[in-house]
Order: structure tokens, then sequence, then C-alpha cells
């Protein structure tokens, strides 16, 4: 963003460099400089802004207000630069990853890390986290700073305890405190190890050492870790908790960089509430990669989206940069358009967008930059979306389903309801098993039961369960694997349908075995679709999938005029297209007409 300034500004930043390098002498004439300078550009340049960053005659303008301004009660600015990647490219053999990637994280915000799978999402985190070298060019941030990492390997702290775990996330303070701890037991304690312990006992206070144990006792019950746990080896923990474990390291001790790789993955609806309200209060810089259109929604305040080996940063969440996006793109396509009619609908679609923005902090900050976004501040994306929209050969009568006291040994018993004509009911359960064996008994896959079930002499249903992998332990093309649940066998009607999944040219004729888990699903989407039933079992149908995929079957279900039975770990999905929701703990312990947020607010414990 480019700022300008006034003469009397400038004049003001060289009077402050000038008593800056003089200090001794004009020390009380240089603090009312930077005083005056802190405050107009906290109450000017700021409110450009979090972004708005630059550098005038070598001087930062971004940056902490000075202590005489803090103390009197005005907060610290959001937008001094944290981390910044300059010029940097990424080769693995001959495949160039990136190409001269030039970014800047900022103080206070949470940047979303999106793109499809395999675009180098987790590949970027690795490159900041400076776990993997650059090619080309340099990731920068101040050696004070410190940044913390979520860990992905639950075997790597397998011989210590989950307090020990916790607090390993501040290496450094945990570096000090074994050191400490170490001289102290030395039986020839010299007056140098006098002299050195006292010198880390200084360092160990200033880290927040006295208070280290309870902080991460503090975040451990927050996330939902029993105490009894504390002194137990994490080789000995379930591996749902260990992931929480995890989880409190990387965000203990207030890193000021922190790094997240799919942090929802595997966490109970209630840690995910607690991680997202968690984030919103954070004042340090986040950099997330995950696939929970929820999570992203509410906790970022820019999306980096990784497009064909670039990666571009936009004010906003998920739904905005989607919403945008989209929005460019038929524009694009409308070549006949007047520009001031395109500029004009973006700005009443920003206008609507803002104006529904909740008033966390974050929310209010990027309201704010939203409403100084001009059309070119928006891209379309590159990437494509499989067509996803399911339809129904027969029109649903208004016989649907009864199950009466259906039992299942070791999953469930005595559970009854009745589905009606209109209904998408997101199925629940603590076990999620559970859910897996009902769908496999209603769709006829398990005939191992007790109890009734009743099918409406309209009803045609499909099934996409949780486990289909040994649909694809086959030699057979996918255009002939597709072929085997089509009415229609023509291979150039089977290839449009495997187009609109974005299996294109040759990808049609590739073998079924050699699949990936997201081209399975969108096989499996296919093979739904051409069965065209008018009831439609899911479970977990966005596992394996992407964004763009993920949010194509979102529509694709919300437009659905059939009848839905789902299971989904995804919000967002269950939000917007569930009007029912049916719980089932051992029995059936909760069935109402009601979203999913209101389930979560009024019922959840």
């Amino acid at each position: 963003m480019k700022i300008v300034l006034s003469k009397s500004y400038k004049f003001m930043l060289l009077v402050y460099q000038f008593c800056v390098k003089y200090t001794t002498i004009f020390e009380r004439f240089g603090q009312i400089c930077v005083d005056l300078i802190g405050f107009i550009g906290y109450y000017g340049l700021y409110e450009r802004g979090r972004d708005c960053t630059t550098e005038l005659c070598g001087l930062p303008v971004t940056g902490n207000l000075p202590p005489s301004l803090s103390a009197r009660g005005v907060p610290p600015p959001k937008g001094e630069i944290m981390l910044q990647v300059v010029d940097v490219s990424l080769n693995f053999g001959s495949r160039k990853l990136f190409s001269e990637v030039n970014l800047k994280f900022t103080k206070g915000n949470c940047y979303g890390v999106i793109g499809a799978n395999g675009a180098g999402k987790s590949t970027f985190l690795k490159l900041l986290s400076g776990e993997i070298e650059t090619t080309k060019g340099y990731i920068t941030h101040d050696k004070n700073e410190r940044m913390s990492v979520l860990q992905q390997n639950q075997n790597a702290f397998d011989n210590e305890t989950v307090l020990r775990t916790v607090l390993l996330g501040h290496k450094r303070l945990m570096e000090v405190w074994d050191q400490k701890d170490k001289l102290y037991m030395k039986e020839d304690f010299s007056e140098a190890d006098g002299i050195l312990a006292g010198e880390l006992e200084q360092e160990f206070a200033d880290l927040g050492g006295w208070e280290a144990e309870s902080d991460a006792q503090t975040l451990l019950a927050n996330i939902g870790i029993d105490s009894q746990y504390y002194d137990t080896l994490m080789r000995d923990l379930d591996s749902k908790l260990k992931v929480k474990v995890l989880l409190a390291q990387a965000l203990f001790g207030n890193p000021d960089i922190l790094l997240l790789d799919e942090p929802t993955n595997n966490l109970d609806i209630k840690t995910i509430a607690w991680l997202e309200n968690f984030l919103l209060n954070y004042e340090n810089t986040v950099i997330t990669v995950s696939h929970n259109r929820h999570f992203l929604n509410k906790v970022c305040t820019h999306i980096c989206d990784v497009d064909y080996g670039k990666i571009s940063i936009f004010v906003g969440n998920y739904d905005f940069w989607y919403e945008s996006s989209q929005l460019i793109l038929r524009q694009q396509k409308e070549a006949n358009k007047k520009a001031e009619a395109r500029a004009k609908e973006l700005q009443d679609f920003i206008a609507r967008f803002s104006a529904n923005a909740s008033k966390s902090k974050q929310a209010t900050s990027r309201k704010k930059e939203l409403e100084k976004l001009t059309i070119e501040d928006i891209k379309p994306s590159s990437r494509r979306y499989p067509y996803i929209a399911f339809s129904s050969e027969r029109p649903i009568g208004n016989d649907v389903l009864i199950v009466e006291k259906l039992s299942k040994k070791g999953f469930f018993e005595n559970v009854s309801f009745i589905v009606d004509r209109n209904d998408k009911i997101a199925f629940l359960s603590d076990n999620v098993n559970a859910i897996s064996a009902l769908f496999d008994i209603l769709s006829g896959k398990d005939t191992d039961y007790t109890g009734k079930i009743k099918w409406g002499k309209t009803i045609t249903h499909s099934y996409l369960p949780k486990e289909y992998n040994e649909m694809f332990n086959t030699t057979l093309s996918l255009t002939d694997w597709l072929g085997q649940f089509s009415k229609e066998k023509d291979q150039t009607f089977l290839r449009s349908w495997l187009g609109r999944m974005l299996f294109s040219g040759e990808e049609a004729l590739k073998p079924a075995n050699v699949l990936s888990g997201g081209e399975k699903v969108r096989c499996m989407l296919s093979k739904i679709m051409l069965e065209q039933g008018n009831v439609i079992l899911l479970d977990e149908p966005t596992n394996h999938l992407d964004l763009e995929s993920i949010t194509a079957l979102n529509k694709g279900m919300s437009n659905f005029n059939g009848v839905l039975l789902f299971a989904s770990s995804d919000q967002e999905l269950t939000q917007t297209v569930a009007n029912r929701i049916i719980k089932i703990d051992n029995t059936k312990t909760f069935d109402r007409y009601i979203t999913y947020d209101e389930y979560l607010e009024k019922y959840a414990k």
C-alpha cells in the first residue's frame, strides 16, 4: 500500500533518527518525538489497515507504540512485520513448486493457507519453520521472536510425560530449566557455578518459568485433558488425546509466530470451538493450513492462496475469498459488461459481506480493510471445481423410512426414528463407528441386526460408505469402472461424467487401483450422481477431499431435492445442509428439527 506523508511528518522522522543517534544529548527531546510519531502513526497510518507497512528514511513506520503512550492506555498497534518471505523459490528435481514468492506476515493477523491437494501448503509451512531449505530466496524474522510449530509426529515424545511434552513447546525455557537443575545437582558446586546459576535463574524468571507448569496445566484443562494424565507417558496415551497434547504444546508460552498444519484434525467439536476462541483473541501472528471452512471463516483475517507456484494474500476469510473470486470470474466471462457496473457489483458485495461480520477484533479489522478494497485487489483463482449436482430419477413419495427398535451388538440398541420426505438429517455420535454401522444396515450392506427397517415403495437409495477401498481393487480403467453403475455404457457419455469430476483426457483411462484418496471419493460421487437415487446416505463424504471439492459437495447437497442421511466432521457442511439432528450414543439420545449451530449452542455439553 502506498503511503503519502506530509513534509512535517517526514521532518519529525528525521529528527527522531537524529535524536536516537545522539540519545545521551537529546534524550528528552527524542522521547517527545517518539511519542508524537507513535501517536500520529497509530491514529493515522494504522487506521488504513493491518498490512500497512513501509519504510521512510530508513525508519520502519510500523511497530509498537513508545512506552510512554502505552502507559497511557493506548493499545499497541497491529501491523508490524513478524515474518517475511523474500523472492522464495522451491524446486524438487525438475518440478518447480514455488516461484519468486514475496510475502509479509504481520502481527495480530491470522492467515489461512489454501490450495489444491499437492499445491504445497504443508511444504510452505515447512519452509517458514526452517524444516526445509529454499532453492532460492530467503525467509526472515527477528531472532528474538519465538516460532512454534504444531508437531505432526504423534510418537515424537513417547518417552516424555504429558506435562513435560507441553512445556517442551518452549524450547529455550526447558533448556534453561534442565541446565539449572543439572547445575544444582553437582556435588562440587563452585563459585563459577553460582554465577551461572544466578544468570540462569534470571533468564528462567524472564521466560515465565515460575508460572510455566501452571500455564501448561491450564492449557491442558481447557482442551479436555484431565489432571490424571499429566504424569502419564505419551506412549501410553490414546491417539485422540495425543493430538490435544501436541496442540497445547504448540500454543504454550504465547509464541510470536504460530504455525498450525490442520489443527482441527481429529479434534472434537468442543475443542475446536475452544481453539477458535483462543485464536480470535490471539495478538501475535498465526499461519494455518486447514480444510475446515468453518474454522477458516471464524479465525482468519487473511487468506494465502497457493495457486500455480505463486502465493497471494487476500484480505478476508475463506468465504469472502471464494465468493469474491467466483464473482470476478463470472464477470471476466461477460466481456461486454461495463467496467463501472462490474465495480459497483463488487462494492455492493463487499458492503453486504462486511456488514455481516462478527464483533471480534479480527472481524472488525477485516471489515475496515474490505471497505477499502477495489476491483483490482481481487483476482479469480485458476483452480477448477468439480461439478456435483445430485438429482433423482423418481419423485419421492410420502413414506420414506421407518426404523423401529434397531439394535447392533457393540454399537447401539433400540434405535427408532421416522424419516420424512423433506429431511436432511445429520447423524451424530461420540462413537463414529456406530453411525457407520447404522448406515451399513440402512443401505442393506449389513444384515446382522435386530429390529425393523421399512423403506417406502417409491424409494431408491445410494450410499457412500466410509470404507470403499475394496471397490477400487481392480485394473479397470475409470470409464469401465464407472460403467458398472451406469445404464448408459457409451464411452463418450462416461467420460463426460468423469470430466465433471476433473478426470479429463488420459486421466479417464488410468486404472482404478492407482487413485489417490481424493480421486476415489470423486469417483464414488460420480457413481452416486449416475444412480439418481431419491435418498442418499453419505458417511464422512469430505474425507480426503480438498477445499474446492468440499465446497462443490456442500453446494450439491444443499441443492438436492431428495432426502439426505449423512455424517460429517465438516461443521460448515453440517450447518448449511442439515435441517434435523439425530444423535446416537448406545441408543437414540437426541432427535429434533434444528440447525447444527443451534444444537451446539443449546444442547451440546
